[in-house]
């Protein structure tokens, strides 16, 4: 067990080597010149990030620069879409798409000689020519670091550089310097509203918790994330779980709870180990267990692993999950925080709210709420995925619009390609068009618009995109996942999603879309948990902002040519020049030789039989002379 003096010494001995690992810091005389971060996110790990840090380690020491160069194996540094990602400090040279084959040429060229390797630098240049530093790059410029602060600089499997970030510093001023109700206020004041869809004020869920009575109590952590494209949180608890396990140590303290669990997907094996690993370390340091910090009080964790259900993310569907039953909701009231894990009072807060609690106790409530918008505060965690140049993790301001999310973080879409929609929320949210693109992200706007902040998914769409497949991929996860327990989602999103169905085949009528519309608000009024009430909210945004494209469905046209059911590729003979590549690219035999030939061509054309064509799109690709359209 370490003493609050031991800890401090630590933190004091190890503070400069994490400010050193930022671009530009001047060097310890006696610590290394050098860091070189390489991300062990999921991303970059599943691109050999754990060989190329291996392959770091035995260029350093086959040259003998042990004392002079360190490898980190870090966390998430966001730009995901640019893995596997290796950063030098303190220059600041930010590494894309490396290879382990690339690690002998940085060493030579860049640790030993002292010059970066261009072909594989972030680089972008400002209006004098310069190299901008990372930060200062379009995807980092408007970002702001709260909840990631430590995510992609210290080594989350090493409690130590948690410490030395004044690490479990929080919990100490809470515990020495606060009443349970000064912490609870502090939470309060500081306007921080629950990340993991709902919104719902943290501090009044911990006030709640608090009067709750009982001699017994629990505090939860719902980290099964499963929106699809959704992976803030399972970032979050790679790249810094002692942050996680310090906040929920707070809230014990604040609500009166002695034992904590974390509830997260057996999917997150990464994040499953870094727990571990965090809570065995946090135990052999004493901060957890009896008697924590030598301050006398009594805090400990474990883990539940959940099976990957969907609805689990729901928290009373959670807690029946977290005791061995079958993953469905309860009828509320009671709330949790009445009658919770094992019939006891239970605070559940998501992983990103726990990742913001820390700083609001060390800097202050007012800190908090002065960034953000006026009944949003604070920053929000986006998984940025779809059709976007820079597609990874970001944090921003809340109030920042979509955008600068899309167009200066994102990047824009590929290839010249139009924004047409960003989908807010997963399953449970829903589309945003481009006549709302200036529209400031926060939890009042969002809803004010048909959608919702959910966990933090934004997924951007382009032309090429069709709304009402969308909107069926999205039902399809819902209809899959629901628990069943209830009839409105059981029955009525299964008979909505047949009726969306029979839109993409181009059979619906417009009487069709009314009726969808009409069950659609029957399925949010009388489900029984948040699932079923928000299942419909994609159908229900895209009807309301891209209904010409469902009239255009009921007339037998997918405008953006996705709904395979209204397909029907042709070859334009005049433009065939007869070279067959789109015959020896069908898989199914159906394009064939014709016995016309164009004028000004010496080869017969080529046509497509309807009834043999799969409608997969090989030839229109194989075409050299866009003779073939749909």
């Amino acid at each position: 067990m370490k003493t609050l003096q031991e800890l401090q010494e630590i933190r004091d001995r190890l503070r400069s080597t994490i400010e050193e690992r930022k671009e530009g810091a001047t060097v310890t005389p006696g610590n290394p010149k050098k860091y070189i971060l390489v991300c062990g996110g999921t991303g970059c790990t599943s691109g050999n990030s754990k060989i190329i840090r291996e392959n770091f380690v035995a260029q350093i020491k086959e040259r003998g620069l042990e004392d002079e160069v360190k490898v980190i194996f870090t966390g998430c540094f966001g730009l995901c879409s640019k893995g596997p990602i290796a950063v030098v400090y303190p220059d600041g040279s930010f590494y894309t798409h490396v290879q382990p084959d690339d690690v002998a040429e940085i060493m030579e060229q860049h640790i030993v000689g002292g010059k970066p390797v261009e072909r594989l630098l972030h680089a972008e240049k400002d209006a004098h020519g310069q190299l901008k530093s990372i930060n200062d790059t379009d995807f980092y410029r408007s970002q702001r670091r709260v909840v990631l602060r430590n995510c992609g600089v210290i080594d989350p499997e090493n409690i130590d550089e948690y410490l030395a970030t004044d690490g479990y510093k929080a919990y100490e001023k809470a515990v020495t310097t606060m009443t349970q109700q000064q912490v609870i206020d502090e939470v309060k004041r500081s306007g921080l509203r629950g990340r993991g869809g709902a919104g719902f004020s943290t501090g009044m869920k911990w006030q709640f918790t608090h009067d709750a009575p009982g001699d017994v109590k629990y505090v939860a952590c719902n980290a099964d994330e499963g929106d699809p494209g959704a992976f803030m949180d399972r970032s979050l608890l790679e790249g810094d779980p002692h942050a996680v396990i310090e906040a929920m140590m707070i809230a014990g303290y604040a609500v009166g709870a002695e034992h904590g669990v974390i509830y997260v997907r057996a999917e997150y094996p990464i994040a499953v180990n870094r727990l571990e690993v965090a809570i065995a370390q946090a135990r052999e340091y004493g901060i957890l267990g009896d008697n924590v910090m030598g301050l006398g009080k009594k805090f400990d964790l474990e883990l539940r692993l959940g099976a990957g259900a969907f609805v689990c993310g729901e928290e009373t569907a959670l807690l029946n999950s977290a005791e061995g039953k079958r993953g469905e909701p309860r009828q509320r009231p009671p709330f949790p925080a009445v009658k919770g894990l094992f019939g006891k009072p239970t605070l559940i807060n998501n992983v990103e709210t726990y990742g913001n609690i820390t700083q609001i106790i060390l800097n202050g409530a007012d800190w908090f709420s002065s960034v953000g918008t006026e009944k949003s505060k604070g920053t929000k965690v986006f998984a940025l995925g779809g059709k976007l140049e820079n597609v990874g993790l970001v944090e921003i301001p809340m109030g920042t619009t979509l955008r600068t999310i899309v167009e200066d973080i994102g990047g824009g879409c590929p290839g010249g390609k139009k924004f047409k929609a960003a989908q807010t929320g997963g399953p449970s949210g829903g589309c945003i068009p481009l006549s709302k693109i200036d529209t400031e992200i926060d939890y009042d706007n969002l809803m004010a618009i048909g959608s919702m902040m959910g966990s933090g998914g934004l997924i951007v769409m382009d032309e090429d995109n069709c709304m009402v497949d969308i909107a069926k991929f999205f039902l399809e996860f819902t209809v899959d996942e629901s628990c069943g327990k209830c009839t409105p989602c059981r029955i009525g999103n299964k008979r909505l999603l047949e009726m969306l169905d029979k839109v993409t085949r181009g059979e619906a009528t417009l009487e069709d879309l009314d009726k969808m519309e009409e069950l659609c608000h029957y399925i949010k009024d009388n489900s029984l948990c948040g699932l079923g009430q928000t299942a419909p909210n994609p159908v229900l945004s895209t009807l309301h902002y891209f209904r010409d494209e469902y009239e255009a469905h009921c007339q037998g046209k997918c405008p953006a040519g996705v709904c395979k059911a209204l397909l029907s590729y042709k070859i334009d003979k005049d433009k065939c020049i007869g070279c067959g590549k789109c015959a020896r690219g069908c898989p199914v035999t159906a394009i064939a030789k014709t016995d016309y030939t164009a004028p000004g061509h010496k080869l017969p054309s080529y046509e497509i039989a309807a009834s043999k064509c799969i409608k997969c799109g090989a030839c229109e690709g194989q075409c050299p002379t866009k003779a073939i359209s749909k």
